[in-house]
């Protein structure tokens, strides 16, 4: 019998593959985005505290009421954005779910959905998915910031939304308030939905001040914001995230949310709720990962690698022309092989597998893991490349 898949070109992510590879070959793993720290301990006692108080059923579908009315105490605080938390906040396994069930309340067959690449590698196939069909735009190298005039020729009658990630994976770079106001004034003037991945909301360096869809009312009508709190508390693991759009979207988000997941983990939900009233959780993210990101260009530009700027998330791109003309796939398994430090090759995050010889490294790491990759990546040279390769 023969049969049709619906992702048949779909095969196991490239960070799943590189931290395969990494522990393989026993090499410090700067490739995939997690913290190597630990949780703080008192999350940990919240999350036993709720436990041996037998919250371990089914959460709500929608979430908790506690942590929905803490996000949007929290939204309000930074952005001064009033959030209904009944039916404006949902409670997803990750941002992950959140942006899948995004994509699929909004995205019908034939529709057109504008990306920019490289993009994280959750946006195509769920596009693909729901029938919809990609409309991928390069961000300009090497700020990679969005080319407006090339998104205004690629609207048509067919495009149904637009998916912006800030601050953004892979390239670290940010949206500036003249972006979303560019932004705004095209999302209403042509009617399309607005998927704004924030994951990174709360890591921006140098001043930058992140520009949420929330501080945008009008944008907002057409969005959907989505979150993740495993990246903010450090514990991706955990695997909650959350989503906020008005009221009919949310409705509508729902009714695909309870067909994935139903609901997210009931004490680990109670427990975030409680430990985010310390505002100075989510508020010392940016100065914190800002000294590791200093520390991490400090000791690079000590090699053959050219760091690009990052001015957001945890994820530096790093150059390596001057090393090898291997392209960044073969490369990053060369120097997880041979160096023994695992990096993830940019060119996997473009449609049109374009490569500029750049690599994503994660600084999110303790120091001291840092340091060691560090060292490693000091005797990476062109001599080094050519005895190996």
């Amino acid at each position: 019998m023969n049969h049709s898949f619906k992702l048949p070109a779909v095969g196991t992510t490239i960070f799943s593959k590189m931290t395969a590879l990494s522990q393989e070959y026993d090499a410090i793993n700067l490739a995939q985005g997690f913290p190597d720290f630990d949780v703080d301990p008192v999350m940990i006692e919240l999350v036993t505290y709720f436990m041996k108080a037998n919250q371990n059923q089914y959460a709500p579908m929608p979430g908790t009421a506690q942590l929905r009315k803490r996000l949007s105490i929290i939204a309000g605080s930074l952005y001064d954005f009033n959030i209904d938390w009944e039916t404006e906040v949902t409670i997803t396994s990750g941002a992950t779910e959140g942006l899948f069930c995004a994509i699929h309340t909004v995205v019908n067959p034939g529709d057109e959905v504008i990306i920019f690449e490289p993009a994280y590698d959750l946006y195509a196939p769920a596009i693909e998915l729901a029938g919809g069909i990609l409309k991928p735009i390069m961000l300009e190298f090497p700020a990679y910031s969005i080319p407006w005039d090339e998104v205004v020729k690629s609207i048509s009658p067919k495009t149904k939304a637009i998916v912006i990630n800030s601050p953004h994976n892979p390239t670290g770079s940010v949206l500036s308030h003249a972006d979303m106001l560019v932004l705004q004034e095209l999302v209403l003037k042509n009617d399309i939905f607005l998927i704004a991945d924030e994951a990174y909301e709360h890591i921006v360096f140098d001043g930058n001040v992140h520009q949420s869809v929330l501080k945008y009312p009008k944008l907002w009508e057409k969005s959907f914001v989505v979150g993740s709190l495993g990246k903010t508390l450090n514990a991706t693991g955990w695997r909650l995230g959350f989503v906020f759009a008005p009221k009919r979207p949310s409705s509508e988000l729902r009714k695909i949310h309870q067909f994935v997941t139903f609901s997210c983990n009931m004490p680990f939900q109670l427990a975030v709720a409680e430990y985010m009233k310390d505002e100075s959780v989510y508020k010392k993210l940016s100065s914190t990962f800002e000294l590791l990101r200093n520390y991490f260009v400090a000791e690079l530009e000590n090699t053959a690698f050219k760091p690009l700027k990052t001015s957001g998330s945890y994820f530096m791109l790093a150059d390596y022309a001057a090393i090898s003309n291997l392209n960044d796939v073969q490369f990053c398994e060369w120097i997880t092989k041979e160096a023994k430090v695992s990096a993830i090759p940019v060119s996997v995050f473009n449609s049109n597998g374009q490569d500029r010889k750049v690599i994503r490294f994660c600084f999110g790491k303790k120091q001291e893991t840092l340091q060691a990759g560090l060292e490693r990546l000091k005797l990476i040279t062109p001599q080094f490349s050519a005895v190996n390769v």
